[in-house]
C-alpha cells in the first residue's frame, strides 16, 4: 500500500482482543485495544496494570494516526530492546487478511508478563514479546477506516426505511438515520472523488425519482461496514 493511500485508508480493530502464551513457564499475556491519541493509549496501560497488578512486566508499544507516524513503545524493566521494539515491529509489520501490504494503526498492545522461574535470554524474550502480540493479531478482527465524503439526503419517513435498504443493497454506505420532524435524515459516506459522488447522485435520482436532494456535510473519517 502506497504512502498515499495509506492517507486515505487503513485498518483498524473491530473490537478489543487478547491472547495467552506459555514459554519456559513465564506467562505472556497481550491485550490488544483500539485508542485514538496518546492519552487513550496510556489510559488502556493504566487499565490493564490495575487488572495484572502482581505480573512483573507490562509491556507496550502502539501505533496512532494514519499516516502512522506516531509511534512508541516501552520495555517496562526487560533488557532494553527485547520487548517493546520487537512488540511494536509486530504491530506495524501485521498485514490484515485480504490486504496486500501492513496498514493497522490507531492500535495498542499490551505484553503482560509473568514470570515463570527461568531465563529466556535476550532472544527469547524478543521471540516471545513479538510471538505474543502476534499470535493476538491472529485471533483479532478488523475493519477499515477511510477518508470518506459524508452526504446527507432528506426523505419523508414513509420512505426512509425502504431508500436506506435500497440504498445498501446498492453498496451504498449508510452510517446512520436521524429522525426529524418534518424528514428523516439518512446520512451516506462515499469515497471522497467526483466520480464516486456522482455516481451515487445518480443512483439516488434512480431510486426518489428525483424527489431527493443530497446535501453535502463535509469530509470525516468513517468505519466501513464489513
Amino acid at each position: 500500500m502506497s504512502d498515499v493511500t495509506r492517507a486515505t485508508r487503513y485498518g483498524v480493530l473491530a473490537a478489543d482482543a487478547d491472547h495467552e502464551i506459555e514459554i519456559k513457564r513465564s506467562r505472556f499475556i497481550c491485550y490488544l485495544s483500539r485508542v485514538e491519541d496518546e492519552s487513550e493509549a496510556r489510559d488502556f496501560v493504566g487499565l490493564v496494570r490495575a487488572e495484572h497488578r502482581l505480573a512483573r512486566h507490562h509491556c507496550t508499544a502502539f501505533v496512532i494516526g494514519a499516516d502512522r507516524m506516531v509511534q512508541r513503545s516501552n520495555d517496562d524493566g526487560e533488557p532494553s530492546g527485547t520487548a517493546g521494539l520487537p512488540m511494536l515491529e509486530a504491530l506495524t509489520l501485521f498485514t490484515r487478511p485480504g490486504e496486500s501490504a501492513a496498514d493497522l494503526s490507531d492500535t495498542i498492545a499490551v505484553v503482560v508478563r509473568y514470570f515463570g522461574g527461568v531465563l529466556l535470554g535476550a532472544g527469547g524474550l524478543v521471540r516471545a514479546y513479538s510471538d505474543a502480540v502476534s499470535q493476538a493479531l491472529g485471533v483479532a478482527e478488523f475493519r477499515t477506516r477511510q477518508r470518506m465524503r459524508l452526504l446527507t439526503l432528506p426523505a419523508p419517513h414513509a420512505d426512509a426505511g425502504r431508500w436506506e435498504n435500497e440504498l445498501r443493497a446498492a453498496d451504498i454506505e449508510v452510517i446512520g438515520t436521524d429522525y426529524e420532524a418534518a424528514d428523516a435524515i439518512l446520512r451516506l459516506a462515499v469515497t471522497d472523488e467526483a466520480q464516486e459522488i456522482e455516481t451515487v447522485a445518480h443512483r439516488v435520482a434512480a431510486l426518489t425519482q428525483g424527489r431527493g436532494t443530497l446535501g453535502d456535510a463535509g469530509v470525516s473519517w468513517v468505519d466501513l461496514t464489513p
